[in-house]
């Protein structure tokens, strides 16, 4: 369906990757994986045909769509989000103005036997079959279906999308992606403003619905449940994989082992061939031979190993003092802004050494929730802290928070203390940076970057009641399973804001539901808890 030939890409004056092909099948589920920096964006962008800086082809048949949701985009804010997603009809729309404009022209027309009223009834009769191909859609049904399913209530959707932030307004031009429903529909980090109930209803359509699709996420549920096909990103390669993730991750650390093999008996071949040309250099009789072990070592083709995966590493928070029985106690906590209810008279206590999740769709109040613990806005009723809880918190703006004319380095080495000074390198590692990479400024980080080392930060201060909103935003599959595994080792209490399965899954035993202005206890791990909220919809 989509042809990709000999795709070359530079980028600052280096090579991103090079002769790479691959054909995308009718009805593939790919996962676009590699590390960051490794080209993933770039691609999604070249099959769009947004990015055009390449060598090579990109081929697909006459008449083949394509749909493209990046990261980040403009949307408009010039309609309602009913209005805002019909336009993905936009085509037909114009199809079925363009039959009206010609109707008309039929009806006065009196030329019947010229060339151009022959075109005009050609072009009719074309436009009629292809809206014929697409009648009996439900236009209005399906956006509504649609924007519902992306948690959009009906009293918003004839809202203007400007009154909405932009993660939700990212639902919208998300809606109009799969209304459209292309023949290959290409994903970049679909999940990152959704909630957990919102997730499934995508995966369902994915699966159910969609076409071809190509996608990146940092979402293991979301790429396992919904991908075939696994084309990795390394080393200006690819490598294609016609599995789902987790097995491909298991075959990928299969080639990395028969590569390490290679390697080193590469390389001691390569000693082996130094050593005899060192040692008959200055012989005049063995020079054609040292000479021919020269271009022997010029013309071999070195074996590359692909990069080690860190998620092995664990790394812990550092222990504090014990906290006492209950870190957190909340009684008839009731949120306004302004008019606008959020929730009222919930009620909660928190074991020490517990680890909860707060779930429910966006804007349900978890953050707000957050807030009010952390005293940063004002509500009515009662929240306690236990006797001796030491808080760390990390927010959604927290990578904001860095001093930026600091370094990597020197950001984690201001609040190492002891032993833990010595390890900044392998923890920086860890967090996938490099020896050069620690020595950038703040203020010159991405996002996600940045985002890893506000995480860094935190693991070393020492606190026995952790509240993390949102703290896999921007982390790599990688770093997510090290963080995990910081958690898990920690003996401390822990309160997590996150929409990734994932992530949660083993690690919360509780989860705090936030919806209908209700906080509601569930007692088990995620799963259990979106089993319950299956089963109670089909009660």
């Amino acid at each position: 369906m989509l042809i990709v030939e000999g795709l070359k890409v530079e980028f600052g004056g280096q090579t991103l990757f090079e002769n790479v092909n691959f054909i995308i099948n009718k009805k593939d589920k790919i996962a676009l994986v590699g590390k960051n920096g490794a080209g993933k964006s770039t691609m999604l962008k070249i099959l769009a045909g947004v990015n055009k800086n390449y060598k090579g082809t990109v081929t697909g048949p006459s008449g083949m769509t394509v749909g493209y949701l990046p990261q980040v985009m403009q949307v408009s804010d010039v309609r309602t989000v009913r209005e805002e997603a019909s336009q993905a009809f936009a085509p037909i729309f114009a199809l079925q103005m363009e039959i009206e404009e010609m109707n008309l022209q039929l009806e006065t027309r009196t030329d019947f036997e010229s060339d151009d009223y022959a075109d005009l009834i050609n072009r009719f009769t074309l436009a009629h079959e292809r809206l014929a191909g697409i009648e009996n859609t439900n236009f209005e049904g399906d956006v509504e279906k649609t924007l519902i399913g992306l948690g959009f209530k009906r009293s918003d959707l004839d809202m203007p999308t400007s009154a909405f932030s932009g993660g939700w307004r990212m639902r919208v031009e998300l809606a109009k992606l799969l209304l459209q429903n292309p023949d290959v529909m290409l994903l970049d980090e679909p999940t990152n403003h959704l909630d957990i109930e919102t997730i499934g209803w995508l995966e369902n359509f994915i699966n159910t619905q969609a076409n071809a699709v190509v996608l990146i996420s940092h979402d293991r549920k979301f790429i396992d449940s919904v991908t075939n096909r696994t084309i990795e990103l390394t080393l200006g390669k690819i490598y294609d994989y016609k599995v789902n993730f987790t097995t491909y991750q298991q075959l990928r650390e299969e080639r990395r082992l028969q590569q390490l093999h290679a390697w080193e008996a590469q390389q001691k071949q390569i000693q082996e061939i130094e050593e005899f040309i060192e040692r008959f250099r200055a012989q005049a009789a063995k020079a054609v031979l040292v000479q021919s072990r020269i271009r022997q070592l010029e013309k071999m083709e070195r074996v590359h190993i692909d990069e080690e995966d860190k998620a092995h590493i664990r790394i812990k928070f550092q222990p504090a003092t014990r906290s006492g029985n209950y870190p957190l106690t909340v009684d008839s906590l009731t949120k306004y802004y302004d008019d606008h209810l959020i929730f009222e008279n919930a009620n909660l206590m928190i074991s020490r050494g517990e680890k909860v999740a707060l779930a429910g769709k966006n804007g349900e109040g978890k953050s707000t929730f957050v807030k009010c613990v952390m005293n940063e806005i004002p509500y009515s009723g009662t929240i306690m802290l236990g006797h001796n809880v030491k808080i760390g918190y990390f927010a959604q703006n927290q990578a904001q928070l860095l001093d930026e004319d600091l370094t990597v380095f020197e950001t984690i080495d201001q609040v190492a203390e002891g032993d833990i000074r010595t390890q900044i390198r392998s923890i920086l590692g860890a967090f996938l940076f490099g020896k050069e990479d620690s020595d950038k400024k703040v203020k010159v980080l991405s996002g996600g970057e940045r985002t890893r080392l506000a995480m860094i930060k935190l693991l070393l201060e020492p606190v026995n009641l952790l509240i993390l909103d949102e703290p896999t935003n921007h982390l790599d599959l990688k770093t997510k399973e090290i963080l995990k595994n910081a958690l898990l080792d920690y003996d401390g209490t822990v309160i997590l804001v996150s929409h990734d399965r994932d992530f949660l899954d083993g690690l919360v035993s509780k989860v705090f539901e936030f919806s209908d202005k209700k906080v509601r206890e569930h007692i088990g791990g995620v799963y259990d808890y979106l089993q319950a909220k299956e089963n109670l919809i089909l009660d």
